[in-house]
């Protein structure tokens, strides 16, 4: 669909605006299928708006700027509304000086001076739904209606029905003969994502987002399919009100009515004088945005007064009274200008859509994650596709959806990640893997790629790897971005000069440092096999791979079957291991790593078929034992076969017991577990 033209004389301008703008408003109210962002909307709508203020003869009956929008679905019956449901002017200032325009305009139409007191205010959340107007006749629910147009809508009351939320029966021993409630029905972030998992495990369609999902399950014409879509609804005001003989005259007190009366009411609203009350609001809920369980674009403010919200009346149907203040956009069209991968701490490849800058969520946006390889497929991305961007709050910004009726014919080829990589990081060359299963592709240069290194250094240096003290992520990050650092032999290398020339590292901390590198050199085969971070080998794993290769080499030089065969150890890990050690570049920064000191003992190959001391056996470590830590005496137990476990219970076979002994003493004592000390250990790791 061609876009207006911005030069375009008034008159044109004007209809062609107006055709775009009933185009977008069919496809989001009648087909709730919306095709750009609110943000993107909004613009046109404000452009028209300018334009017929300037030029009042354009001004037509059928503008979009004189009707809410919309059209009723021929498939439901339509409902006449007793009260227009009309919509409420948008404060264009998403600052909070857009508080203090709205209440200053506020007090020059009821003529107010500077001395005169502030006016009261209700604040409310400006929902991301459908609106809902619900009829109940003597307390009971007998229609629930769409906006539609504002004058007309649609009856979806069976639809509505299914939302456990709204009472079907008001709770009141005598409530109003009629009372109309208006709020808005939508699908909570949570909901949302059920719905979508248990979609994608169907292999079937997912939503688009929340209020999408919304407006699609009332507008169900199969209230059956409408159950299947959890939604929620929260009242915000009301139309047509008959024999309500203490009806409150404030705005909050009328909300507060609701709530006893059964319904739904968002907890987060405020009310008091002035537009300091108004510019507080604004800026809590912006910090709650993000944590709120459903989407909101804004919050709502209106006089609390009924009288002087009958006073103030209504201006080109829309009331004086009330104004509707967005936050910055979350969500804006843009077009894709390529597609990189970055490499994560991890290893993780991630595309990323490199996009023309585009403003959204108060910030400049120029690139936006598009999560993993089939992420891009199932959504289509392809660089020159406009596609809809979302941020919010600190989150990356996501590519939410393609423009699919914007893409141009010379777009380009579906994305395939390892086809654009040729098979090889774009940062260290290594190869890339995705294993069964997996959503994301890794790249296999974990000791060697610049993107891991700070990853590796620091799993490395941890306490259950090698244990170096005082090598924590701010010196990790200054040795790194320095250029000091580039793989593990470097930290063997560093001199007490250079470390205390950096930031905060006086001479003392560097020669600590030099100090718990040279102790780390004197390393067991278990712990070293962890440090070098392999994906999947954790530390059980390498216990089990040192006990049973004995040797370095023996695990390096192993095959897929003899991984294989060391006990717990699958295809999958077998993979990782042979994958890693294949690269040429770890095996020279291990090898590097030997040339710089790091040593361990070394044994003979286990034998599967020798009895070990401890095997079945399983043992609770506890206090402080005289000559060993618990970690070391944890390791001795599972090499001589046995298990050490966190608790006792009735399975434990012996609890170690060594000084300031606590509660796993006691229990042991009440279950009648055998108690040891570090000597009794010993001698059953000795003989059994």
């Amino acid at each position: 669909m061609a876009q207006p033209d911005p030069y375009a004389p008034p008159a044109e301008r004007a209809a062609a605006l107006r055709a775009e703008i009933a185009r977008l408003d069919h496809a989001y109210y009648v087909l709730d299928t919306p095709l750009v962002p609110d943000a993107d909307y909004d613009a046109l709508f404000r452009e028209l708006q300018a334009i017929e203020a300037a030029h009042p003869e354009l001004r037509t009956a059928d503008s979009p700027t004189q009707r809410v929008g919309g059209a009723p679905l021929p498939q439901f019956v339509p409902v006449r509304h007793a009260v227009p449901m009309l919509s409420i002017q948008t404060e264009t200032d998403t600052t909070p000086q857009g508080a203090s325009a709205f209440d200053q305009r506020v007090r020059n139409k009821l003529g107010l001076s500077a001395d005169d007191p502030p006016v009261l205010y209700n604040a409310e959340l400006k929902f991301d739904g459908l609106a809902i107007n619900l009829r109940y006749e003597h307390g009971v629910l007998v229609q629930a209606a769409t906006r539609g147009d504002g004058e007309t809508g649609e009856d979806v009351t069976q639809n509505v029905r299914t939302i456990r939320s709204v009472p079907l029966q008001l709770r009141a021993p005598k409530p109003p003969a009629v009372l109309e409630v208006r709020g808005e029905a939508l699908m909570q972030r949570a909901e949302f994502e059920r719905y979508n998992d248990r979609q994608r495990a169907k292999g079937l369609p997912t939503l688009v987002n929340p209020r999408n999902g919304a407006a699609g399950s009332i507008r169900q014409l199969d209230p059956a399919i409408a159950a299947q879509r959890p939604l929620a609804f929260y009242a915000y005001g009301w139309g047509e009100i008959q024999g309500w003989s203490d009806q409150p005259d404030t705005h909050h007190a009328m909300l507060d009515a609701f709530e006893a009366l059964g319904l739904p009411v968002a907890p987060q609203r405020a009310h008091g004088p002035g537009a300091q009350t108004l510019i507080r609001f604004h800026a809590d809920i912006a910090a709650a945005r993000d944590s709120l369980p459903f989407d909101i674009d804004g919050v709502v403010y209106k006089v609390d007064s009924l009288a002087l919200q009958r006073e103030l009346g209504f201006r080109n149907r829309e009331p004086v009274w009330a104004v509707a203040h967005k936050y910055p956009a979350q969500e804006r069209s843009t077009r894709v200008l390529a597609i990189d991968i970055q490499v994560g701490r991890t290893g993780k490849l991630t595309p990323v859509a490199k996009l023309e800058p585009v403003f959204v969520g108060g910030v400049t946006v120029t690139n936006a994650t598009l999560h993993n390889e089939d992420e891009v497929r199932r959504k289509d991305v392809r660089v020159g596709d406009m596609v809809v961007v979302r941020r919010a709050g600190d989150v990356i910004p996501e590519v939410v959806s393609v423009l699919l009726d914007q893409r141009p014919a010379d777009v380009g080829e579906p994305f395939d990640l390892y086809k654009q990589l040729g098979g090889h990081c774009p940062v260290c060359g290594s190869g890339i893997v995705r294993e069964e299963g997996e959503a994301d592709w890794r790249c296999t240069g974990g000791l060697f790629c610049a993107a891991q290194r700070k990853q590796a250094i620091l799993h490395y240096a941890s306490r259950r790897a090698m244990d170096i003290e005082g090598l924590g992520e701010k010196l990790v990050d200054q040795l790194v971005d320095g250029g000091i650092v580039h793989t593990l032999p470097d930290l063997y290398r560093l001199g007490l000069m250079k470390l205390a020339a950096l930031d905060r590292m006086a001479d003392k901390s560097a020669g600590n440092l030099l100090a718990a590198l040279e102790r780390s050199k004197a390393a067991t085969l278990p712990r070293f096999i962890y440090a070098l971070g392999i994906r999947h080998v954790g530390e059980a794993t390498a216990k089990e791979l040192a006990r049973h290769f004995g040797s370095l080499d023996g695990l390096m030089n192993a095959s897929l079957e003899q991984l294989q065969a060391v006990p717990d150890i699958g295809p999958i890990v077998a993979l990782s291991l042979r994958t890693f050690f294949d690269q040429p570049h770890n095996r020279e920064v291990v090898e590097q790593l030997r040339a710089c000191g790091v040593r361990w003992d070394e044994s003979a190959p286990a034998d599967a078929t020798a009895p070990k001391p401890l095997t079945g056996k399983t043992f609770v470590l506890t206090g402080t034992l005289p000559s060993i830590s618990r970690e070391d005496a944890k390791e001795r137990i599972e090499a001589a076969g046995g298990k050490v476990a966190g608790a006792v219970s009735k399975k434990t076979d012996y609890v170690v017991a060594g000084a300031e002994a606590g509660s796993k003493l006691a229990k042991a004592q009440e279950l009648g577990v055998a108690v040891i000390d570090e000597a009794a250990l010993m001698a059953l790791l000795a003989h059994g």
